[in-house]
């Protein structure tokens, strides 16, 4: 379902309808979930790009193709990532993300329509934010959507030791990137592209950093160039100016991380009320941080079973391995009274958890967590 063709979806939406049919709601809403959350990834995936080639300058790269190298250590200064190698699945955003996305990717469908105005698509976008947001796979699906190659820098050989080699490798880079029809890539842009007046740093780093705002310059009506960076307080405010797109990736909010936790699921048909809880308990976590929360219930389901699983002790063995990752109100939550956790999340404000789902979650009858809330209002 990441790309499904119109038979398959219609497929599986007769399989929901004949569940429907025979009674059995449970697994009919998982299709439906499934179903709403294809549409929603297909509404941003616009199908791979055909862009004119011969609007693009430059040169075919081919897998032969030989990648530069530092020419004291001869290691590679960049690796290329080809779009056959790119999953066609798009990375779930919020709206003004992924309209800001498709507004990019759109403005690449037709580069000789917009030659005729005299103007082109954004070459630089810089991808700001927390580690784990999902910077660089965003970075690699554009790529792949534009159905151009990737070239990504591989900053710990571009970075030397010897006096003046760095600027010469981030030449050498640029001139590769420059010959070919390709995306480049600059992950970790902030070990390159640190500032100029931090009396911490050497005359090189101002050098280095001399080197990549010429190249950056040299290569802006060539192609799409792409900077990943988790720390942008520590870039130069002069390359902060070379990107024409600076687009901030946030923490998930609660819609997403449902999504995410959909996703990541698969191909565990999880409870909805588990999935729902796992959600709302990681409050400003990263999709890898969410990723990680579902790979610890993955692995109580392997040795568990689905009748034996503890949702709450699942979430706080994580907690206790994590114990960074999850916000203190939500860890005393999950470690605190469990009459005070079921009363949060029936009087959730970003949706509440009724009693019937609460008892899903707890393993118990609705009574004893109707007592519960009870008890919990009482002693509130």
């Amino acid at each position: 379902m990441a790309s499904p063709s119109v038979a398959v979806r219609r497929q599986v939406e007769r399989l929901r309808d004949a569940l429907i049919a025979e009674g059995d709601p449970k697994q009919a809403k998982a299709l439906a979930s499934i179903l709403d959350n294809a549409e929603g990834v297909q509404e941003m995936a616009p199908s791979r790009l055909t862009i004119s080639k011969t609007s693009l300058p430059g040169e075919t790269l081919s897998p032969n193709t030989q990648v530069p190298v530092d020419r004291e250590t001869s290691t590679p200064l960049a690796e290329i990532i080809f779009p056959r190698q790119i999953n066609d699945q798009a990375p779930l955003f919020g709206p003004a993300i992924t309209a800001a996305i498709k507004s990019l990717l759109e403005e690449w469908r037709d580069l000789e329509a917009l030659a005729r105005y005299d103007v082109a698509p954004p070459k630089t976008c810089l991808i700001y934010g927390a580690p784990g947001t999902g910077k660089t796979r965003l970075a690699t699906w554009i790529a792949g959507q534009l159905d151009l190659p990737l070239v990504v820098a591989r900053l710990d050989s571009l970075v030397s030791s010897f006096l003046g080699t760095s600027s010469r490798n981030i030449g050498t880079l640029f001139s590769f990137a420059n010959r070919y029809r390709c995306v480049l890539l600059l992950d970790e842009f902030d070990s390159l592209a640190k500032l100029r007046d931090d009396p911490q740093e050497v005359g090189e780093i101002k050098r280095v950093v001399n080197a990549l705002l010429q190249n950056l310059d040299s290569r802006k009506d060539v192609g799409l160039t792409i900077g990943i960076t988790n720390h942008p307080q520590l870039l130069d405010s002069a390359v902060w100016r070379r990107f024409e797109i600076q687009l901030e990736v946030p923490r998930p909010d609660l819609a997403i991380r449902q999504d995410l936790t959909r996703q990541f699921m698969a191909p565990i048909d999880a409870p909805a009320a588990h999935q729902r809880l796992l959600a709302w308990l990681t409050e400003g976590a990263t999709g890898a941080e969410i990723e990680a929360l579902v790979r610890t219930y993955k692995r109580s389901l392997a040795f568990g079973g689905p009748e034996k699983i503890d949702l709450l002790d699942v979430f706080r063995h994580f907690a206790t391995l994590h114990s960074g990752r999850i916000s203190d109100e939500k860890k005393a939550l999950v470690f605190g009274n469990q009459g005070e956790l079921l009363l949060a999340l029936h009087e959730a404000q970003d949706g509440k958890f009724s009693t019937a789902e609460l008892a899903e979650i707890t393993g118990r009858d609705k009574s004893t967590v109707s007592r519960q809330l009870a008890a919990a209002r009482e002693k509130d």
